[in-house]
């Protein structure tokens, strides 16, 4: 009996070690591509901070870093916009002319600086955000970019909660320009809000940033170095992190997540982008403009980012870059519960389908088989104890392969002790994986109270 095990097992096993074997080759060639992603941010960096060495007179500030009177005014702006989070009353300074022919509201007290042009346009779409909304305001208010250089747009995706009414009590005394974006009753989601703002900008840069999202001072500024280091992409994507209670779940959630944030820009770095996230990216208009923005995906509900980035890189392939600034990583909450986690994972799944990239195309099902094979793996296992060393080398190679590359990128984003947390992902995330591309796979999810589909056109 134990004879014909093992001739099984000599069978079986190596077809069962190709899968984990492939997957973790990709992987080795990913963690390349980080590093390319890391080194290309770290040269520009080097060589904004020379520029500045040579060109700054004796006791000149570095460019980007705010003066004490940029200090003290986005400090009144954060106490004004914590006083509005609080419940305090506040009211909205509107300029002496407002916009004529524009659905849009300008808020604030910012004023154009001549010397110093607009470089950004800050563009979130919110939908039922009064309550997040406050800290990110206060947290564009303490950017150490000018904010001559920079105006913000919220386009209120007919919210039912006041987040309207409190975008224009919260304006009052923003160092930086603001407009409140209506959108008309037949406008909805999150590709029209943001096509809405974008119609308003005035910015040769469009940068794209959750409601719901955290910012660091320097966000705006990692931004510019780039550029100013003479990069010249049509397309940026950002570093995001996941926050919330130091829990299990949620150090699983934060590793799966900086998994999906460290391939996406090891795609990138290899010159074949796949991923990004829409909590933290940016483009140029003119190259937005050249592809015809989202028209050739506008019957889809969700895809603003990747199916924008895959666009740009087909127009004009090396002009997608990773941002591998730490200054420029935004923080976002964490799913709460199991059934938001799934929500959110279906509705990114739903896209796949839909990709025209080669890249994006084979990269999911390599991801899905080598879980796919581990887990059926396991289950032959315990019929056929023959295949056991077959199936704990293929764990293992998986194992290693997942730590080779996710070991630097948490290293970058932070958190290091999540590693610790690669073996119980292990054992959930085949399930989790089938589970949520079984769902993608039909197009349909429910997001904030409306029922979306990404089906074929």
């Amino acid at each position: 009996m134990a004879q014909p095990q093992r001739m099984r097992a000599a069978v079986v096993g190596p077809l069962l070690l190709a899968m984990p074997a492939l997957y973790a080759g990709v992987m080795m060639w990913l963690r390349g591509g980080w590093q390319r992603s890391r080194a290309a941010a770290e040269a520009a960096n080097a060589t904004e901070v020379a520029a500045e060495t040579d060109t700054r007179a004796p006791g000149e500030a570095a460019a980007g870093a705010p003066s004490k009177a940029d200090a003290a005014t986005a400090a009144t702006a954060r106490a004004a916009v914590a006083a509005v989070a609080a419940g305090a009353p506040a009211v909205a300074r509107l300029p002496e002319k407002a916009p004529t022919g524009s659905p849009a509201e300008a808020l604030g007290t910012a004023t154009t600086d001549e010397a110093a042009p607009l470089l950004f346009s800050v563009l979130i779409a919110a939908r039922d955000e009064a309550a997040a909304l406050p800290q990110l305001l206060a947290d564009l208010a303490a950017q150490t970019l000018p904010a001559a250089r920079f105006e913000v747009l919220i386009a209120d995706d007919h919210s039912a909660d006041g987040t309207g009414a409190l975008v224009r009590a919260a304006a009052a005394g923003l160092p930086f320009r603001l407009r409140l974006v209506a959108l008309a009753p037949a406008q909805t989601g999150k590709k029209a809000a943001l096509a809405a703002a974008l119609a308003l900008a005035g910015a040769p840069w469009l940068v794209c940033t959750d409601a719901d999202c955290r910012l660091g001072p320097g966000w705006l500024a990692a931004y510019a170095r780039l550029l100013a280091a003479g990069a010249t992409p049509d397309f940026i994507s950002g570093p995001v992190l996941l926050t919330g209670p130091d829990t299990w779940f949620q150090r699983l959630l934060g590793l799966e997540f900086a998994g999906l944030v460290g391939v996406g820009a090891a795609c990138i770095g290899r010159g074949a982008p796949t991923m990004c996230n829409g909590a933290n990216l940016a483009y140029r208009r003119a190259a937005f403009e050249a592809v015809n923005g989202y028209a050739a995906h506008a019957h889809l509900a969700s895809g603003d980012d990747e199916f924008l980035m895959h666009q740009l890189h087909a127009a004009r392939p090396g002009a997608v870059r990773f941002l591998a600034d730490a200054a420029a990583v935004v923080r976002t909450a964490a799913p709460a519960t199991v059934g938001a986690l799934l929500r959110q994972r279906v509705r990114w799944a739903s896209k796949w389908r839909h990709y025209q990239s080669p890249a994006s195309r084979r990269l999911a099902p390599l991801v899905l088989g080598a879980n796919v094979a581990l887990a059926a793996g396991a289950a032959w296992a315990l019929a056929w104890p023959a295949l056991g060393p077959w199936v704990a080398t293929a764990w293992l190679l998986k194992l290693g392969a997942d730590w080779w590359l996710l070991a630097p990128v948490l290293r970058f984003l932070g958190p290091r002790r999540w590693l610790w947390g690669l073996l119980p992902l292990q054992l959930l995330y085949a399930p989790y994986a089938l589970a949520v591309g079984a769902a993608g796979w039909r197009g349909g999810y429910s997001w904030k109270g409306r029922a979306v589909t990404n089906a074929a056109k």
